[in-house]
């Protein structure tokens, strides 16, 4: 990720309470990609990107009650036919 979606991870990971660190990989090059990190230390910190994006997706997985059907299949579009008056 760069250092705009970086942001945007670290706001979530704040909100959601889920830890991580978030910086670019190389601490001397701010615009090359970042990654989610246990610390804030380059020297002893391990990289948890993978774990974190689990995480995440798992705060976002449906419910039981989302899982009817009729709720997951999104909008239905369709006509409304008037019925036939006798005298046509």
């Amino acid at each position: 990720m760069n250092a705009e979606q970086a942001r945007h991870v670290d706001a979530v990971l704040r909100q959601l309470g889920i830890p991580g660190i978030v910086a670019p990989e190389d601490p001397e090059n701010l615009t090359g990609p970042w990654r989610v990190y246990d610390t804030a230390d380059p020297a002893t910190r391990k990289d948890t990107t993978a774990d974190v994006l689990a995480a995440l997706a798992a705060e976002f997985r449906p419910s039981v009650r989302d899982a009817d059907p009729r709720r997951r299949s999104g909008p239905t579009r369709g006509f409304v036919l008037p019925p036939k008056k006798d005298d046509e």
